[in-house]
């Protein structure tokens, strides 16, 4: 069980260094997010082919993994973005916000009411927004692309739970045709920002960290995950991942100094954020256990 969690905490903190990359890689967001799912693309169908599992797909599943994929890309892409126009303080700090979006995208897609607590967790997370706006009002722009990326965060991550109830959808598999959608994205709307492939400029030290950020902290990841699914339940993979923002601003901090220190109030403030999300699972999960318990 230690060597799970141990598993387990090493992809998040992998996870945690994507934002890091974001802030050495030279390349402005959708040209990084290009070569990001090109590298992370290639790594795993190497992977796909070395364990001899078929990519045969029908035509319904190749349109739904591309559409979610889509919804990565533009994610992946706003999430760059709002690191290039503030920090990783800022933007991994707001993508806490994924869990309040949650609470509200769930219950369409499940059919269930919304829990009273969720909407108390949506007005503490809201305050805290606020008070995080109030820390850092120079980092307005950075605050709302990192909302609206935890939002598409949120929507991907149900939209693939609800994926990973059918079970003629192979996870490796779905993961794979879900990069080729973002790709396929980013390719549409370089044209339209004026940037096409062949004139991306890459910087020698740049190739490096996208090789990085696509195979080690992309593609491994997403694997491994999968793997850890066995022995592990969502809500324990959701947990931890809540722990990333916690990772990647104390990286942040100790890898870039000065430009990412920020003020007594957004540490307090991104910490009780943080925090209320975390309690929530853990009492959404006691809460399911005991409906459990008491059906049975």
């Amino acid at each position: 069980m230690f060597k799970t969690q141990l598993r387990l905490h090493f992809i998040v903190l992998l996870w945690g260094f994507t934002g890091i990359m974001g802030k050495l890689i030279t390349l402005e967001a959708l040209p990084l997010v290009f070569w990001r799912t090109l590298v992370a693309i290639a790594s795993i169908f190497i992977v796909l082919k070395v364990l001899r599992i078929s990519l045969k797909v029908t035509k319904k599943q190749l349109f739904t993994y591309f559409a979610v994929g889509s919804i990565i890309g533009l994610h992946w892409i706003l999430f760059f973005s709002a690191i290039k126009v503030s920090n990783v303080s800022v933007a991994l700090s707001t993508l806490s916000t994924g869990a309040l979006f949650a609470a509200f995208i769930e219950p369409v897609f499940y059919k269930r009411k919304i829990n009273p607590s969720e909407i108390i967790l949506a007005l503490i997370v809201i305050s805290c927004l606020w008070l995080i706006f109030r820390a850092s009002p120079e980092y307005l722009l950075g605050i709302i692309l990192g909302i609206l990326c935890a939002f598409l965060s949120a929507l991907m991550t149900v939209l693939n739970g609800v994926l990973q109830k059918d079970s003629q959808n192979k996870p490796r598999v779905l993961m794979f045709y879900e990069l080729v959608g973002a790709f396929i994205l980013v390719l549409i709307l370089l044209p339209f920002f004026g940037t096409f492939p062949q004139n991306i400029d890459v910087q020698p030290l740049d190739w490096l960290w996208l090789f990085i950020l696509g195979s080690a902290l992309t593609a491994f990841p997403m694997i491994e995950s999968v793997a850890l699914m066995k022995h592990i339940s969502p809500y324990s993979l959701v947990l931890a991942v809540n722990l990333e923002p916690i990772y990647s601003i104390i990286l942040a901090y100790f890898i870039f100094g000065e430009s990412e220190k920020m003020s007594p109030l957004f540490y307090f403030a991104a910490t009780a954020m943080i925090l209320v999300v975390v309690l929530n699972q853990i009492l959404k999960v006691r809460q399911k256990r005991k409906s459990l318990e008491l059906k049975s």
